[in-house]
């Protein structure tokens, strides 16, 4: 039990009336009744309260949440008695679901309900669960308050923010590509998939010629081609330290996962298996996978992934990428180059390079490019600009000895990421290297 404002005013009275009380002894009966009678009329509104059925809650809310998204919440509350209820009503929910508009005070009608809305908008991927709701069952008084903790388990994901797969899945396939930057030129010749003859266009190459067809039918007829599909493609997660570093509100592990999701779509839909392998933190292996549910076993795989405090170990992810994956692939890492990987990445993927297409998509503090942007104020600032050049410049040999080494590498921001990953992909597809 709660005692109300008002009962902690008449107690406040009463203790008033005793100190007079102690002054004029001619108080002291109506003291004695006046506590008398503020404790039995507490005892009444304590059994009533007791009493009173309590009302019966049901939520409703999405089981999965999209990271940073706003979501609806809504609260059935409903009251099983023949007696009006007021309630306040608080939600247990965890603090990283973002969930605002509580408390709330509702008055329930006999025998009726009331839809409580407010908002979720998480601020970190996982599994939670909203495990109970808190509430005030006010008294007929108006001296005390019921309070109670209503058991009310419900589990909860929070998935990547998925907006950029699924823009990019609602535009049509040239639309998709002019929105990535992406010009497509059908590739024709060796190391493609044969698709269909058709009749010879201007500008087919003789070597196109189906010299057969054209006897059969008197006309020249060309092959045509596609990108060769049923290959393979593995997103290496760097879970390390480093992709703890924020991008706005955001780390850069959270830019790389949705990056990552926007590569594993395409190439679903380009027809090629898509896996995962974290390195530097917990083992997840996803082997290949392909086919219209790949996404979302993919995206159950990784959901709940974050950034740990261990260091960066690349030789770590080449033994065990080594032990799993035989059959050549295109493997993607996915972190921040520093210049102490320029040696140590190139030795541990050595081994990998005759087998695998290694691309190292390696991320870029948005903040170097905005203090090169910025003119010098004052001595402090120039030696800022100064200094930010001189690790740029060590970043860009780190990666040229990358370079050098046999792999390809990707240094962008992480705005700049998800686009670049695409481009890149549909490159080697064009080339023929996978």
């Amino acid at each position: 039990m709660r005692p109300t404002r008002l009962s902690l005013v008449l107690a406040g009275l009463l203790a008033l009336l005793g100190l007079l009380a102690s002054i004029w002894a001619a108080l002291l009966p109506v003291l004695a009744g006046g506590t008398l009678l503020l404790c039995v009329l507490l005892l009444v509104e304590a059994l009533r309260l007791r009493r009173r059925p309590l009302p019966t809650l049901s939520r409703r809310l999405p089981s999965a949440l999209a990271l940073g998204e706003a979501h609806t919440y809504t609260l059935r509350v409903e009251n099983p008695s023949a007696r009006p209820l007021r309630l306040e009503l608080h939600d247990e929910a965890p603090e990283v679901l973002g969930l605002s508009g509580w408390p709330q005070s509702v008055e329930l009608p006999a025998r009726g309900f009331v839809e409580l809305r407010a908002r979720l908008q998480p601020t970190q991927r996982g599994r939670f669960e909203l495990p109970a709701v808190r509430l005030a069952l006010a008294g007929g008084l108006g001296l005390a308050d019921r309070i109670l903790r209503l058991p009310l388990p419900r589990p909860v994901q929070v998935l990547p923010d998925f907006k950029a797969v699924a823009r990019y899945a609602l535009l049509g396939v040239d639309r998709r590509n002019a929105a990535l930057g992406v010009h497509l030129r059908r590739r024709r010749g060796t190391g493609m998939e044969f698709h269909q003859l058709r009749d010879f266009r201007e500008g087919d190459s003789l070597r196109q010629i189906d010299w057969k067809a054209v006897s059969r039918r008197d006309r020249l007829i060309s092959r045509d081609y596609r990108e060769e599909s049923d290959q393979q493609v593995i997103l290496m997660l760097d879970m390390s330290r480093r992709m703890r570093a924020l991008d706005g509100p955001v780390t850069h592990f959270d830019r790389v996962l949705d990056s990552a999701l926007l590569l594993a779509w395409v190439a679903l839909r380009q027809g090629d298996a898509v896996g995962v392998q974290t390195w530097s933190g917990p083992d997840r292996w996803l082997p290949p996978q392909k086919g219209g549910g790949a996404m979302n076993v993919l995206l159950d795989r990784v959901f709940d992934l974050q950034p740990t405090l261990e260091p960066s170990d690349p030789a770590q992810a080449a033994r065990r990428l080594a032990s799993r994956q035989k059959r050549r692939a295109l493997v993607v890492l996915l972190t921040n180059l520093r210049d102490d990987d320029a040696t140590a990445l190139p030795e541990a993927f050595a081994p990998l390079r005759g087998r695998h297409l290694v691309l190292v998509a390696s991320l870029r503090e948005a903040a170097l490019d905005q203090r090169l942007r910025e003119p010098a104020q004052d001595l402090d600032e120039a030696l800022s600009v100064a200094a930010t050049f001189g690790y740029l410049e060590q970043r860009q040999a780190a990666h040229a000895r990358v370079r050098r080494a046999g792999m390809h590498v990707l240094d962008v921001t992480p705005a700049e990421l998800p686009a670049a990953l695409v481009r890149r992909y549909m490159d080697f597809k064009r080339a023929g290297v996978l």
